[in-house]
């Protein structure tokens, strides 16, 4: 994990400053509302359907216990005693004031966070593989380029007015577990010797019009890659859309002019910067390495430890095929032989996908502390992960989080789902999500059902900008307004990339309503264990068998 220097706090704590400036400016009168939207959007301070929304960046996911502990604590003196983990790895507050958001940009640099590049049509705060650093399967942990990046862009004059957001990934392996092909741009490394290079993609992107970002760069020698950046967006910025919102994204620019040429204008800018702009150099990565926590220094506090005498005394069987059942679902393997990765899934029956409160805020950064060297890393999936466990402590981790609501062995399972805000908060909602994900959480709330069903991804969003990804779900459910009405459209075929090749989901029929839509789902479902072969997954089931079957049996959902 990045460790932020005492310039980057100062930075922060004057930023904090400089926004509570603006907004007593706002509050009397010097400032329009129009002249203070792009100041608040800079700090991730949105005005939502209720209340205002403060969204605070988590560089590529990675937080330490003191950082959740300061969530926590923000969450509790300022809002209601939650918040909401996004999409792209960030932490929302729904319902803090805006005269307090000064205060909770304040506290939050006190442990080096912040809101900028969250939101407003700047680079956003920059993702990677939540595995980043740890995956057997990795060729180069991508996050100290990712650090470079993000460095780099932060202030940068060029990119603070964008024609609209831009969302980048870094990915270290082949498995993309980084959604890198649904990003404006993404970097997946190929070599790491003789030197790093990554495979570049260009344009992909959800919302109303989803695409899979096309490759633009083969091969990116590392140092290169501020210059090709820096590049790609003056070209976004000359020519990328002002005129029509929906239309200002550079997956729609690459569409317009055509891949070649983009490629040609690109070349023309990195030809342009190269007389004036020096490639990176291996000091600049070397200086970014050493503000990262040393694994050596990581693993020293690990505790490896004999097992506890809790797993060495069997108090009775359940407790045993609850671990086991636990296990299976939750522990990963790790890089270094002698140390797992944990999943934690927000997930669950009477929780909305994402939601974490205070309390367990405060219990989990109190059990990263014990198990993880206090680190705890967030998902593109909504979930949390311990990413430095010992094999010898799993049980007594398995204890501590049964106490702490954390402990469903849900992982990859249908309750695993992904879902926005919705409706319930966000303005430019059609829908309800967390509604729809809680009564589908009510349904399949055993499980022996969610085991009987296997591997489904089910994503939830409340409008086509997608924040629930319902694109890339095996199941997607979009929200959609039908003469003032809430309907739901059901999106099949859908893959985030993970173990294969990405997929777009399409819509199958008619929407449905509010009343049908989780009948709607149940019915594929039972369509999916009707109709399987033996261990076939259900979105290997949907392209073996086509998506009518399925559509037929959603409808039997409408009310007559």
């Amino acid at each position: 994990m990045y460790q932020p220097n005492t310039f980057d706090m100062a930075r922060l704590k004057e930023r904090a400053k400089q926004f509570n400036d603006q907004l007593i400016r706002h509050k009397k009168g010097i400032s329009t509302s129009a002249e203070f939207r792009p100041l608040r959007l800079q700090n991730g301070l949105y005005i939502q359907r209720h209340a205002p929304m403060l969204r605070i960046a988590i560089a590529y996911g990675m937080l330490n216990s003191k950082q959740l502990r300061k969530l926590g604590t923000v969450a509790e003196k300022l809002d209601r005693g939650y918040g909401h983990l996004t999409t792209r790895q960030n932490m929302q507050l729904n319902w803090i004031a805006v005269e307090d958001v000064p205060k909770a940009l304040d506290e939050l640099a006190d442990v080096g966070l912040h809101g900028i590049q969250s939101s407003g049509n700047c680079l956003r705060n920059i993702t990677s593989d939540a595995y980043a650093g740890i995956a057997k399967d990795e060729i180069i942990d991508p996050r100290p380029f990712a650090e470079i990046l993000r460095q780099w862009s932060t202030f940068h004059p060029e990119l603070s007015f964008l024609p609209r957001k831009f969302k980048v990934a870094f990915t270290g392996t082949r498995e993309d577990r980084a959604l890198i092909q649904v990003h404006d741009l993404a970097f997946e490394a190929i070599t790491n010797a003789p030197e790093v290079s990554f495979r570049v993609r260009a344009g992909g992107g959800l919302g109303r019009t989803p695409v899979l970002g096309p490759i633009i760069e083969e091969s990116l020698n590392w140092k290169n890659i501020l210059i090709f950046t820096h590049a790609l967006m003056r070209v976004y910025n000359q020519l990328g859309r002002r005129d029509n919102l929906t239309k200002a994204r550079i997956k729609i620019l690459i569409k317009t002019v055509g891949i070649e040429e983009f490629k040609t204008l690109l070349k023309k800018e990195i030809n342009h910067l190269k007389r004036s702009v020096a490639p990176l150099s291996e000091a600049v990565l070397e200086k970014v390495k050493e503000q990262f926590i040393k694994e050596s220094e990581i693993i020293k506090k690990v505790k490896l430890i004999e097992p506890s005498t809790s797993e060495k005394v069997l108090r009775k069987q359940q407790d045993y095929i609850d671990f086991e059942n636990w296990k299976k679902r939750s522990v990963v393997e790790h890089k270094i032989k002698g140390i797992n990765i944990v999943k934690i899934p927000v997930k669950g029956k009477g929780r909305a996908p994402g939601d974490v409160t205070t309390e367990e805020m405060y219990s989990l950064a109190n059990i990263a502390d014990k198990y993880s060297a206090s680190l705890i890393r967030v998902t593109h999936a909504q979930n949390f992960i311990l990413p430095y466990v010992s094999p010898n402590q799993l049980f007594d981790l398995f204890e501590e989080l049964k106490k702490s609501s954390f402990v469903a062995p849900v992982s990859g399972l249908l309750t695993d789902m992904v879902c926005c805000p919705g409706g319930d908060f966000c303005s430019l909602a059609n829908a309800r999500s967390i509604s729809i994900a809680e009564e589908i959480n009510k349904k399949y709330h055993t499980l022996d059902q969610l085991e009987k069903i296997g591997r489904l991804d089910l994503r939830i969003s409340g409008c086509m900008n997608s924040c629930g990804h319902h694109h890339i779900g095996h199941i997607g459910i979009l929200g959609v307004d039908k003469d003032g009405s809430a309907y739901y459209q059901l999106l099949l075929g859908g893959h985030s990339g993970e173990n294969d090749d990405a997929s777009l989901g399409k819509i199958i029929g008619k929407a449905f309503a509010e009343n049908e839509i989780t009948n709607a789902v149940g019915h594929i479902i039972e369509c999916y264990l009707n109709n399987r072969n033996k261990n076939e997954e259900f979105r290997h089931t949907v392209k073996r068998l086509g998506a009518k079957i399925f559509a037929e049996a959603a409808n039997e959902a409408r009310k007559k």
